[in-house]
């Protein structure tokens, strides 16, 4: 017996409801595999941009137990140090105007005077995409700050890179004048525009500012104070500290 008409059309739209509900059920699975993969993109974004800190607090543990002097390598990976007459004492630049320095790194020379130089005491670990300009960390210099500049082979080194952190590390905290320490990358584009590369052989250079000892006034014996290294050594960065403490300096007394 053929169908009648409306037995037709209602063997039609029961064809319809079901592709329309397979449909649905497609889209909404299509939907939840949608939420699926935002989620786990975005973990992985979480994840990624907090694996760097907790790392680098994971490997701060490791040197919590560790004096300054057992950190990297001997001081004997150190040349003897170096100093060429200093001037620039007091010499403030505009900021914004670059200093041409003919040292690698600069221990001393005209240096910005505005808000954010110096550079922070609080904070004593930079790298390269978040160094303040030379300008204002040679303001470090002329405060009494020990910098400690590593090269681009070191900044590719992780092991080396940890060994520095931990040295920052050391000096951490607030109020303490003889925490004047900061570490801070001297890369290939410095090289080009600031008196070029560090001797052959040599990742690593301590700077300092000196007067010519503690409670010397006499600006005519200021000098650059210059020690560099083919690694990382706690120890003879130690003895540097010790050697050219804060005080020797042309402005100690501030932050």
């Amino acid at each position: 017996m053929a169908k009648t008409t409306k037995s037709a059309k209602s063997d039609r739209q029961a064809v319809i409801d079901e592709i329309r509900k397979k449909q649905k059920g497609a889209e909404k699975r299509r939907g939840f595999a949608i939420v699926g993969v935002c989620a786990a993109v975005a973990l992985l974004i979480i994840g990624a941009a907090a694996y760097g800190p907790l790392k680098d607090k994971w490997d701060e543990r490791e040197y919590t137990d560790v004096a300054l002097k057992d950190i990297g390598a001997a001081a004997d990976v150190c040349q003897p140090v170096t100093t060429a007459s200093a001037a620039g004492s007091g010499d403030h630049v505009p900021e914004g105007q670059q200093v041409t320095y003919d040292h690698s790194p600069p221990a001393f020379g005209p240096h910005w005077n505005a808000i954010g130089s110096p550079a922070p005491f609080e904070r004593k670990f930079y790298t390269e995409a978040d160094r303040p300009e030379l300008e204002s960390l040679v303001h470090n210099s002329e405060h009494g700050y020990n910098i400690i500049w590593y090269d681009d082979t070191i900044a590719d080194d992780d092991d080396a890179m940890k060994d520095l952190r931990a040295i920052a590390k050391k000096y951490a905290g607030t109020g303490n004048f003889r925490q004047k320490v900061i570490v801070a990358p001297f890369t290939a584009e410095d090289d080009k525009e600031h008196g070029g590369e560090f001797p052959e052989g040599q990742h690593i250079a301590f700077t300092h500012w000196s007067v010519g000892g503690v409670g010397v006034t006499d600006t005519s014996k200021q000098v650059g104070v210059w020690q560099y290294c083919s690694d990382v050594s706690g120890a003879a960065f130690e003895k540097f500290t010790v050697d050219y403490p804060y005080l020797d300096s042309p402005e100690p007394n501030v932050m």
